[in-house]
């Protein structure tokens, strides 16, 4: 079966992350003894055996959490390397059915509300599997979670308008100190929306690649704090007592929630409680032998005040959520005057990475670049290295074609290419009505919720920060 996780999460075809593999430090649980010489072990085909005693003894398996994923510094992942307890469909189930969940502590919570948070990558893969319109489909999705038992579903794009105005701003910052400091590592400005990139730069290029990474939360994030911060506020709730679902375009999301970064110590949860794929939502349907034509219709809701914009949308630039765009246009204005400059991509060894500049006066002021996929990362991070990457701004994610085409999004039909498929569904992506970052809503919420767009609440509530893991020198780290 085809990974689901990114390119950038998988060094191996591991089989499974819980069978013993040079791949990971953490593969069987053995009991201390008070033997001096030290455990005996024999390494079979199904698994490690202790022959300590005189007799042979399977070791038992150590079920490994994403968290743990997470912190462990001995591999990255691929698709089937991580158990995950807390972020299946059947654990969403057993939530809605008994209104109670166990959070990454250990401890039960019971759920008062339980919120669906809709992406519009995966709403758009489930549309044109079940050949429904955008809209056709929200009201299905929407209608399928309510009857499972959702309280409230939510579109993601107040999360996603937070982020890209937080990009845009923070672009500025680094760019004005990096002309005041030139040997400062600010640019090229890295975008941050995609964990398998981050989890990947954390793992194997640590502290050089960390700082130009934007502090800058992704949309899921943004979104967890907007429904266990604003939202349990507004319903006079402990945020503990929500249950947090998003609806993503891959597994590496699953990573991303589960991040000790986005636990509260304080209100005793995750900011995303459970994350579900598109892939996902097809086999929930298909185990019930329904279509997602056969559902119900159901309205998305609109929790943040009175003027009711919900609505799956779009924004300009790629269907990634456009940030290499938004950064673009943004700077250009406010740094160069440029209102409304052109924006051509040009693409380089391949349509999956390709760059756009701007110029003034007969001189490159600015340089974007797109690099979707595994290959265009590695190159990139070796341009940084090697001190010759002439890049203002990135926008990177780990999927080749970008979010669209995530490791969890409806695969293509036999006979049917994934350029194909994506092509498809970036025409529906366009097709979205677009967002307009600087909305009433994003205004009102930056006065009355964070109490103003640079205070210390705005920067708790929508950036995060990154940690450099490095590797452990263990014989099971070793590649043979």
């Amino acid at each position: 079966m085809a990974s689901r996780f990114s390119g950038a999460l998988q060094l191996t075809d591991l089989d499974d992350f819980i069978t013993p593999s040079q791949e990971c430090i953490k593969p069987v649980k053995i009991e201390k003894t008070k033997s001096k010489t030290g455990a005996k072990i024999k390494i079979g085909e199904d698994g490690y055996f202790d022959l300590s005693s005189g007799r042979e003894q399977k070791l038992q398996k150590v079920e490994i959490t994403l968290a743990d994923c997470l912190a462990c510094s001995g591999c990255i992942t691929s698709a089937e390397s991580v158990l995950v307890t807390k972020q299946s469909q059947e654990e969403l189930l057993r939530v809605l059915s008994e209104r109670k969940y166990t959070d990454s502590k250990g401890a039960t919570m019971d759920v008062s509300l339980v919120v669906v948070s809709i992406s519009p990558q995966p709403l758009l893969s489930l549309a044109l599997r079940y050949k429904l319109t955008a809209q056709e489909a929200t009201r299905k999705v929407s209608g399928y979670f309510k009857k499972l038992g959702a309280d409230l579903v939510l579109d993601m794009t107040l999360a996603e308008d937070f982020s890209l105005l937080e990009a845009q701003q923070e672009f500025l910052e680094r760019y004005r100190n990096q002309q005041n400091d030139p040997s400062g590592k600010y640019l090229p400005m890295l975008a941050s929306s995609c964990p398998g990139w981050v989890c990947y730069a954390e793992k194997t290029h640590g502290s050089f690649i960390l700082p130009y990474i934007s502090s800058t939360k992704s949309p899921q994030q943004i979104q967890g704090s907007l429904v266990k911060q604003h939202l349990a506020g507004r319903r006079e709730l402990q945020p503990s007592a929500l249950y947090h679902v998003t609806l993503m375009p891959c597994y590496d999301k699953k990573l991303e929630a589960s991040r000790e970064d986005f636990y509260s110590e304080v209100y005793n949860c995750q900011d995303v409680d459970c994350v579900i794929t598109a892939i996902e939502l097809e086999q929930m349907l298909s185990s019930d032998d329904k279509s997602l034509s056969d559902i119900m219709d159901g309205e998305l809701d609109w929790p943040w005040d009175e003027s009711d914009a919900k609505g799956i949308k779009g924004h300009i630039g790629s269907g990634s959520g456009g940030y290499s765009d938004a950064v673009f246009l943004h700077a250009a204005d406010q740094l160069f005057g440029a209102t409304d400059p052109p924006l051509e991509y040009k693409n380089l060894r391949n349509p999956d990475f390709r760059e756009a500049s701007l110029e003034k006066d007969g001189k490159e002021v600015l340089k974007f670049a797109i690099a979707n996929g595994f290959r265009n990362i590695q190159n990139l991070v070796q341009k940084l290295k090697r001190g010759k990457s002439p890049y203002h701004y990135v926008e990177v994610m780990a999927c080749p074609s970008g979010c669209l085409n995530g490791g969890a999004q409806i695969r293509p039909y036999q006979g049917e290419s994934t350029r194909e498929l994506v092509g498809q569904l970036y025409t529906m992506y366009r097709e979205l009505p677009q967002s307009e970052d600087e909305n009433q809503t994003v205004s009102r919420l930056y006065n009355e919720w964070l109490s103003g767009k640079h205070s210390d609440k705005a920067r708790a509530m929508l950036h995060t920060q990154y940690h450099a893991l490095e590797k452990s020198d263990v014989a099971l780290n070793i590649k043979w």
